[in-house]
């Protein structure tokens, strides 16, 4: 069934003029029943039979439907809120990507609303159901990687949607971020160039992180193709802390006492690992060297400079808050692909090749 383009004079016109939300009708005429049926359903209200119910209940997932909690009270049909979707505010590097869409949008009059995943899929989705039950303008989603369920309701909302922080996948509408493949590349380049053989990688929140996951594979591709290996690994399933950091570092060296370089997936872990070595007394970067990932403000502070990759917070949020709100220079919202340029800080912790 074809659909009819978006018609709103206030809004940059959709580069791809088949979007518009679902309806009721869709999911009547995906279950087969009646549109005041499927109403009952989603409101809980009136007597539907449990055969009747789950039918409406599987079409409407299904086909990502959310309903509509503004329907009749605005004859738009939107509010001027932008849905934000990150998976974490305990993580420094997300408050500054927030700060970036914050000043973006402050006089275009759309106003940010922030949803948190703790990098659960599960989470995400029910974080975007209630956030897309009230009609925003737009939707900044942290990521590539979302279940099926999440896919279905941002690729039906109607509205500009812009993942953000990676451009290694297939995104749904507009993407701005980095490679985080090409970033694990660039800061293995400079392992090497640097002269360290023997490496350690050090990550957290692995198994969900999925951006730090395609930096180890990005690191672990450009070793190999230098006839290199990663010689040792320590995981994390919990936050990015100094503390842990710190634990890491010497339960590695304990294990690996010949490795003369360590790679965290983050500043913070990294951070840690920077003052446990200098506390030890390890010559640093002499006898090993180390790197983080994100160039926090955190580094100032320390003793020494973290080498470290700059992933361009702020930009990204400001980038995808133009998209958002029309401003983008294309005249056009949606399908944009913007791929930032992440650069390397060497601080004082990488041997000057």
């Amino acid at each position: 069934m074809s659909r009819p383009p978006v018609s709103d004079p206030n809004r940059p016109s959709l580069r791809n003029p088949a979007l518009r939300p679902l309806t009721l009708r869709d999911v009547s005429e995906a279950s087969g029943v009646s549109e005041m049926t499927v109403s009952r359903v989603l409101r809980n209200r009136g007597d539907v039979s449990n055969a009747t119910r789950d039918k409406v209940l599987v079409a409407a997932k299904m086909l990502g439907y959310v309903p509509n909690k503004i329907a009749g009270a605005l004859a738009s049909q939107r509010v001027n809120l932008v849905a934000v979707v990150v998976p974490s505010l305990g993580n420094l590097v997300f408050p500054e990507v927030l700060g970036g869409i914050s000043e973006t949008l402050e006089d275009t009059g759309l106003q940010p609303v922030f949803g948190v995943t703790n990098y659960s899929p599960e989470r995400e989705e029910a974080v975007l159901y209630e956030m897309l039950s009230w009609r925003p303008s737009g939707v900044i989603v942290a990521g590539l990687e979302h279940s099926d369920a999440s896919r279905a309701m941002l690729r039906n909302a109607g509205i500009p949607i812009v993942e953000i922080m990676d451009v290694d996948g297939d995104p749904i509408d507009s993407v701005v971020g980095i490679s985080h493949v090409r970033a694990g590349r660039e800061m293995a380049r400079a392992i090497i160039a640097a002269g360290y053989r023997r490496i350690g990688f050090l990550g957290t929140k692995m198994p969900e992180d999925y951006r730090a996951r395609k930096r180890m594979q990005g690191f672990e591709a450009e070793l190999a193709e230098a006839g290199l290996n990663l010689e040792d690994r320590e995981f994390y399933s919990g936050g990015s802390a100094l503390a842990k950091g710190r634990e890491m570092t010497a339960a590695m060296l304990a294990r690996s006492p010949h490795l003369d370089f360590l790679y965290y997936s983050n500043d913070m872990i990294g951070a840690g690992g920077l003052l446990w070595c200098l506390e030890k007394g390890i010559d640093v970067p002499g006898k090993l060297g180390l790197a983080g990932f994100n160039g926090v403000d955190l580094l100032d502070g320390l003793p020494r400079k973290l080498a470290t990759m700059d992933a361009c917070r702020r930009e990204i949020g400001q980038r995808a808050a133009q998209i958002v709100a029309g401003q983008s220079g294309s005249g056009l919202v949606g399908g944009e692909r913007v791929e930032l340029t992440p650069r390397l800080q060497p601080g004082d912790t990488i041997r000057k090749p």
